[in-house]
């Protein structure tokens, strides 16, 4: 099989989506839909490397509070994922008004998300600016919480995985399905908002 040049991208490693939350100044909940994430390992421990573009305002207040979490997007939350990815923090005050069942964290003051099969709680360690408006945060796993169905020793890692229906964004403006089912264009989604609270 032949390898031929191709434009850079990476449509063929997808990221999984994540919501990161962070506490307002009011001490209310602050979410917004990232998928630029990673994993590293040092001394301290597993951390995880979140790049973040452009200035909005999920960055300013990681920025300001030094943590925030990282939930799993799961199929069952896309819709308001999609909402949140969609809608500008900046420019609509009450972008707030649909939430998830939120929970604080155990170890830190942070937001995180009952219907996300996994949670984070992350600690900022090291800023790194991009130049181009870009940030990368590198950050300690300070507490992760997961669905208890996915602590089942005697269910395959594929089930568990299936369970967890994690949403990847593979390019192209799309969102599918960890089994290739393909979800929606942004935008999309969020025409069909449930389980959110007003």
């Amino acid at each position: 099989m032949a390898k031929v040049k191709t434009k850079i991208g990476n449509d063929y490693c997808p990221q999984a989506l994540f919501l990161y939350g962070t506490k307002q100044e009011d001490g209310q909940p602050h979410f917004g839909l990232f998928c630029w994430f990673g994993y590293y390992h040092s001394s301290e421990g597993l951390g995880v490397m979140a790049c973040i573009g452009e200035e909005k305002q999920t960055k300013d207040l990681i920025r300001k509070n030094g943590v925030f979490s990282a939930n799993l997007v799961s199929e069952q939350l896309l819709p308001l994922a999609d909402y949140y990815g969609c809608t500008c923090g900046r420019i609509t005050p009450d972008k707030m008004k649909h939430l998830p069942t939120v929970e604080w964290g155990q170890v830190l003051d942070v937001p995180t998300i009952t219907e996300s099969p996994i949670s984070f709680e992350l600690e900022v360690k090291k800023t790194i600016p991009m130049g181009d408006g870009s940030d990368i945060f590198l950050c300690l796993i300070r507490n992760v919480t997961q669905d208890e169905q996915l602590q089942d020793t005697t269910v395959p890692f594929t089930e568990k995985l299936m369970q967890a229906a994690p949403v990847l964004a593979p390019g192209e403006e799309t969102y599918f399905s960890i089994d290739g089912r393909y979800l929606g264009k942004w935008g999309e989604p969020m025409n069909h908002m449930s389980n959110t609270k007003e």
